[in-house]
């Protein structure tokens, strides 16, 4: 079954190339991105691992976890390492799933028939404090993920969970905000000191409230 928007991300044990990690114990009261890569020792996914190791340090500055998935055991993984540092100048340096029996990937439906039947497409999922799916993302195999893109959602999501507010497309950490359209003028006011400029009365912007 689909995981979706809301759901509480399904809790699982497994062995990582960093130890046995049971997946809400493990993720502990931060935020996670979990992520998969359809097989070791391939080209795409090498550029992609290394990629997540070297935003490893942003992600840990926003209190967020990351751990990658595939359905190869974690000797292939510890393998494949030495090459991701080679390639890419990055070492891992977060756990990667050996989920050989495709537990976890039939957990989150990370296995997609129709785009290969023993190979998991790139997902992403973000899950908050709560336990909860916060954003889904499903790449297919042959299209490397943008990881800036990863940690853009990221912080939208971490602001607008604190404040009311939205983020416009394309928007980045900084940037003014939009207030969402279920608190008045009134209430704006109070809640956004800093002001607001109403482009429409359904869409007012302001300075980001974390700043």
């Amino acid at each position: 079954m689909a995981i979706r928007l809301g759901d509480v991300a399904p809790d699982f044990t497994a062995m990582t190339t960093q130890g046995t990690v049971s997946f809400h114990e493990w993720k502990g009261n931060g935020w996670a991105i979990l992520f998969s890569h359809p097989k070791d020792f391939t080209p795409v996914c090498t550029t992609e691992l290394g990629a997540v190791a070297a935003l490893k340090p942003e992600f840990d500055r926003r209190n967020t976890k990351v751990i990658g998935l595939s359905v190869d055991p974690v000797e292939s993984h510890h393998r494949w390492e030495g090459d991701i540092k080679e390639v890419t100048s990055h070492a891992v340096n977060f756990p990667m799933i050996a989920d050989p029996d495709r537990k976890v990937a039939d957990l989150y439906d990370m296995i997609h028939p129709n785009a290969s039947d023993t190979m998991t497409v790139r997902s992403v999922f973000i899950i908050g404090p709560d336990h909860k799916i916060k954003l889904t993302l499903t790449y297919p195999a042959s299209t490397g993920r943008s990881f800036q893109e990863v940690l853009r959602v990221l912080d939208s999501l971490q602001l607008t969970a604190g404040y009311s507010v939205a983020t416009p497309a394309d928007w980045k950490q900084g940037e003014d905000v939009i207030i969402v359209t279920s608190v008045s003028d009134a209430d704006a006011k109070v809640k956004f000191p800093k002001g607001f400029v109403a482009k429409k009365p359904y869409l007012r912007v302001t300075p980001p409230p974390d700043r």
